[in-house]
């Protein structure tokens, strides 16, 4: 088996028993024990199981329904009602043989099963399908011949031959049907002209709605002669009656020739659009298509011009009816228009067709086998009640897949599918607890067939039960070890009258000395004096006790975690610590060595109280106050920086305020050189201080176990770097150069800015001048010549 399908039905199994770790807790158990009888009880939820003992003993803490491994402790195994069934599979024939096969074509595996299920609980098994070779085919040619067909209908009488040749390639079981369309024989698609009704143009026939010329068939040279004597018509419009044809050669099983086990393919031929419903009412039909075969003794459909055109959803009904496939030959301008077409039609598809149906042959051939490569599985499941998945690795993957749908199929190949069917929830009718439903590949006839008997009552509820049962006080009903008592009765044995007696019995539920005055605090069903606690609306807080009164989900939180997670457990509304842990929360260590600081065995420093693992320090100690995590730090205390800053002054850098007389006497302390100064422990303390050369000198203090002091001295001092006054002076000089210079430079740019604009200016006006610039105007000549007006006369 494989390795995911094992996994899965582990998983249910652990659902089923309730042997998970959240199965066994307290909470989960809590889903069950509202529900008061066994038919509620294994309809809640899969885990829920029912003990029918008659003399079980009913308390809050101990309900009928609860899990299996909560109820075995209190119940009898031959009185716990768990209804799981084994499925049987009544079809179960092996699949067809790849090669050789001479039997009944078997290509789907099993082809039965009858199944009882509880709401909640799935149930798994595996359905294989591998593709027959030489399976049937049934082909039908549906073709437009109105006017602008008609060299395409020459040329698929001449490929009719071929078209079979190269479909016995594929299987050797191969029939081939023909039938035309034009239009519906009414205004506006044809004209009614007399004359145009016998010849709608040059040589065409008369038009008509659909006929069927060729009933499926081997026999090629038949085909070739119907085609060729099939006539062209013509009408009005541009689409077409296409619908109407689709309907017939789908509807009209026996004229057509539709054998009952094949793959059938009709294959619709067209240059035009198509007619809808609704659109008879342009010519006066307004009777709605009735989906029914209509073909007269000729082969024509009678009820062209009585019925209006069907619609796209009755098309797409019938074509998953009849497990047809469409495939949509149709030229350049038309592609588009039925690809949207196809994918509202279940297994239909839209290929591009020469404008002389030249590649007619080839289109059948490829559009066949990618069929055929694809399997795509569908049922007919009432999904209010009933849910279908399906899984598969198809042929080369490595791990379950959530679909329905393999792809890339040869003929002879087996393909897996896990099919996983669950029910959702009990029908309200008990008639509709038995579902019947198949699985189908799309486009073949051969199903799965699921006979499923939905459990929503257990057999003791249907067989055991007891009217004014003696047991139930002569007044209710007994069934699986309970009272299912009339409306005016209540109690385990329907021995309260419930309009008189239970307000009387109403004091008794309220729990004593607990400041309320509600029944069953609130949270239960006072019965007969008695409390019967309720399920929050969660589904998973578990209420129990005498009053209702306890919860094991209502204890203090730390973190947002009940009783610090792992820390405790939540025990009717407190926390139960596991060693180690107190407080309400279980959010405190036990004990007080997390409240003494490190190498100290004192708690607190003797300066606060331990409180929940943590110190809280006195306000004032001795006139001083400490803080700090242990209690150890004092801000207003002087520390030892201080003290010891003279002795490593004069040990360490022969400076400071004592002389080396001094430091002999006072300073017992030899200082440890070291290259860096830095704290090792908590308790150390850095201290930074400048000596008289304004260097920064640091050293360490701490103490070791003996309490002794130690210092560690950093060896070098941190020293300013001293200021270069020469690189300064030459800077600012430099700078002062530097400006000079940049004042200079622009002051040049704008006087150049300057002179150029004056002489582009000049420039501009010299060309502006009207007077003539070769010769000065106020110029005038030293010579004067006049002319005598009389001279020349003789």
């Amino acid at each position: 088996m494989q390795l995911e399908t094992m996994l899965r039905i582990c998983a249910l199994f652990a659902i089923w028993t309730g042997s998970c770790v959240l199965g066994q807790s307290s909470n989960s158990s809590s889903i069950c024990v509202h529900l008061e009888s066994c038919g509620k009880c294994i309809q809640f939820d899969p885990r829920c199981v029912w003990c029918r003992d008659e003399d079980y003993k009913i308390d809050p803490l101990a309900p009928r329904c609860d899990l299996i491994t909560n109820l075995q402790k209190r119940c009898a195994d031959k009185d716990i009602v768990n209804p799981v069934f084994d499925p049987k599979f009544p079809g179960n024939e092996e699949l067809s043989k790849p090669r050789g096969n001479t039997g009944r074509v078997i290509q789907i595996k099993p082809q039965e099963v009858k199944l009882k299920l509880r709401p909640g609980l799935p149930f798994e098994f595996n359905m294989a399908y591998r593709e027959a070779p030489d399976y049937p085919v049934d082909l039908y040619y549906l073709m437009d011949l109105s006017k602008s067909m008609e060299d395409d209908k020459e040329n698929l009488a001449k490929l009719g031959d071929q078209l079979a040749t190269e479909m016995s390639k594929i299987t050797k079981n191969f029939t081939l049907g023909f039938g035309s369309f034009v239009d519906k024989v009414v205004m506006p698609y044809v004209s009614t002209v007399p004359e145009k009704m016998k010849h709608p143009c040059r040589d065409c026939a008369a038009p008509y709605g659909f006929q069927h010329h060729m009933t499926l068939s081997q026999n090629t040279e038949k085909f070739k002669d119907e085609v060729y004597k099939a006539q062209v018509s013509g009408n009005l419009d541009a689409p077409e009656g296409g619908f109407d044809a689709i309907m017939q050669s789908v509807m009209c099983d026996r004229e057509i020739g539709w054998r009952d086990l094949s793959r059938k393919l009709i294959v619709f031929s067209t240059d035009s659009g198509f007619h809808y419903a609704g659109d008879g009412k342009l010519g006066g039909i307004v009777k709605p298509n009735d989906g029914h075969c209509h073909l007269d003794a000729t082969g024509r459909y009678s009820e062209s011009t009585n019925m209006d055109y069907p619609s796209l959803s009755q098309l797409n009904q019938k074509i998953k009816e009849k497990k047809m496939t469409l495939i949509f030959a149709v030229t350049t301008n038309q592609v588009s228009v039925y690809e949207q077409l196809s994918e509202n039609l279940e297994g239909a598809s839209a290929r591009e067709l020469a404008n002389d149906s030249s590649n007619i042959v080839k289109l059948i051939k490829d559009q066949y086998q990618a069929i055929t490569s694809v399997v795509t599985l569908k049922d007919n499941a009432d999904d209010r009640y009933v849910r279908v998945s399906y899984f598969s690795k198809c042929l080369k993957g490595e791990k379950l897949e959530n679909t329905h749908t393999c792809k890339g199929l040869k003929v002879g190949e087996t393909v897996n599918f896990t099919i996983m069917i669950e029910v959702i929830r009990c029908p309200n009718e008990t008639k509709d607890w038995m579902q019947t439903f198949t699985i189908e590949p799309v486009g073949l006839k051969e199903k799965l067939t699921v006979n499923l008997e939905i459990v929503c009552e257990c057999d003791c509820e249907r067989e055991g039960r007891e009217f004014l049962s003696p047991k139930c006080n002569s007044s209710g009903t007994y069934q699986c070890g309970t009272c299912d008592c009339p409306p005016d009765r209540q109690g385990r044995f329907c021995q309260c009258d419930k309009l008189t007696t239970s307000h009387d019995l109403d004091p008794q539920c309220i729990q004593p000395n607990a400041n309320t005055t509600y029944t069953c605090s609130n949270r239960g069903i006072c019965s007969c004096g008695q409390c019967h606690c309720l399920t929050n609306k969660k589904g998973w807080e578990n209420i129990y006790g005498p009053y209702c009164e306890c919860s094991d989900y209502s204890c203090d939180r730390h973190n947002k975690k009940m009783c610090n997670g792992d820390k405790g457990k939540c025990k009717c509304n407190k926390c139960t610590c596991i060693p180690g842990w107190t407080g309400s929360a279980c959010q405190c260590p036990a004990g007080e060595d997390v409240c003494k600081a490190p190498g100290k065995d004192i708690v607190c420093n003797n300066a606060g109280d331990c409180v929940c693992g943590k110190c809280e320090c006195y306000k004032e100690k001795n006139g001083t106050r400490y803080i700090g995590v242990f209690c150890d730090e004092c801000p207003t205390c002087e520390g030892k920086c201080s003290f010891y800053r003279p002795c490593v002054q004069c040990k360490m850098f022969n400076s400071g305020e004592y002389d080396k007389e001094q430091c002999d006497a006072k300073c017992n302390i030899i200082p440890e050189e070291v290259d860096k100064a830095e704290v090792e422990k908590p308790s150390e303390q850095v201290c930074v201080f400048k000596d008289v050369d304004d260097c920064k000198f640091t050293f360490v203090y701490g103490y070791d176990a003996s309490n002794n002091p130690y210092i560690r001295v950093q060896r070098t001092k941190d020293c300013p770097t001293p200021v270069d006054i020469l690189m300064i002076v030459l800077g600012v000089i430099g700078g002062i150069v530097a400006i000079g210079l940049c004042l200079l430079l622009i002051w040049k740019l704008l006087t150049t800015i300057h002179d150029r604009r004056e002489f582009a200016e000049f420039q501009k006006q010299q060309q502006l001048a009207k007077w003539d610039t070769g010769e000065n105007p106020i110029y005038k000549q030293a010579t004067s010549t006049f002319s005598n007006p009389t001279y020349g006369r003789k």
